[in-house]
């Protein structure tokens, strides 16, 4: 009885042993012939209602429609920019995606670390062969909304709070200036960077030195610092225009639009691409109103002219056509 109790344990044991097996062979497998990609968040994270958040929509879409997986690293987790690309990089991922250009840096040390592997970084361009640029013509979508803001002011004074005096903010502002000027060459527009973006607090302070300058619609590309931007204009009664995703929800009285990037369908689309086959070399790609990479957020709130949409149409007819 001993004996064949003995040889009925070991049989149990070897049949879990088996099945452990099996199941790290099918783990294993699990993302045989699928095309992998790691993203590096920017400082903001997840949850942050912009870049990030979009990011991450963008590659839920490309694991559901297609056959792909990824994963992604945090500042929060991983102390700085280079370790995650790193640890992404050393994963073997077909593809490691740096979000905004304030990864540029720690980006190319790991692409040259790694140069038969594919990098992208968004917002920034690169010279080197593999890393893929990804940039958005924000001025397209500006333009919009300084019509919007031009054809929408009673005060004929409209306002601009940026985050940092930079290329890709100043992309926002030039756009912005363009379409209301194109509207009406006599607006005032008050133009301020905040030097951050994270400080929602000093943006409702320069929102509000605005306002008493009697700017009666403020479009915030602050990130969070943005967020006190629109809030402020809410609370002192005055419209406020978003930036990246549709930030209605962060002052539903004041947020007339938003200038929308759709990082989501930029990754998507790259993703796509890799997945159909097609080899990235390290060009740089723009997405404007053509590409569905930028837009307006739907209109709300106000109580806008007659003729705006009709004007918004044209507009992007007009700008779509753009090289």
């Amino acid at each position: 009885m001993k004996i064949k109790n003995l040889f009925i344990i070991a049989l149990g044991l070897f049949s879990l042993l088996s099945l452990a097996a099996c199941g790290q062979e099918q783990e294993i497998n699990a993302t045989e012939g699928k095309v992998k990609v790691g993203v590096m968040m920017s400082d903001t994270g997840l949850g942050d209602q912009s870049f990030n958040d979009l990011a991450f929509d963008g590659l839920v879409r490309a694991r559901d429609n297609m056959d792909v997986v990824f994963d992604y690293r945090e500042i929060s987790t991983t102390d700085t920019y280079e370790k995650g690309i790193r640890e992404l990089a050393e994963q073997d991922n077909d593809l490691v995606i740096g979000i905004g250009y304030q990864l540029q840096e720690a980006l190319e040390t790991v692409a040259g670390d790694y140069p038969d592997q594919q990098f992208m970084i968004i917002d920034a361009v690169s010279d080197m062969e593999n890393i893929t640029s990804v940039n958005f013509k924000v001025g397209q979508a500006s333009h919009l909304a300084g019509m919007t803001a031009a054809m929408t002011t009673e005060t004929d004074h409209i306002g601009f709070v940026g985050g940092q005096d930079v290329e890709i903010i100043n992309n926002f502002y030039d756009g912005y200036e363009e379409g209301a000027k194109a509207v009406n060459p006599d607006i005032v527009i008050d133009k301020e960077y905040a030097g951050t973006y994270e400080d929602d607090q000093l943006g409702a302070e320069l929102a509000d030195e605005m306002i008493q300058n009697d700017a009666d619609i403020i479009f915030a590309a602050a990130g969070f610092t943005g967020v006190g931007v629109l809030q402020e204009a809410q609370a002192q009664g005055i419209y406020g225009i978003g930036v990246d995703t549709d930030q209605y929800f962060q002052a539903e009285e004041a947020v007339i639009t938003s200038v929308m990037k759709n990082i989501d369908n930029a990754i998507y689309q790259v993703i796509e691409r890799m997945a159909d086959g097609e080899a990235l070399s390290g060009e740089n790609l723009e997405f404007g109103l053509a590409e569905e990479g930028v837009g307006l957020a739907p209109l709300r709130v106000a109580d806008f002219p007659d003729n705006l949409n009709q004007q918004l149409d044209a507009a992007k007819e007009d700008l779509a056509d753009e090289s």
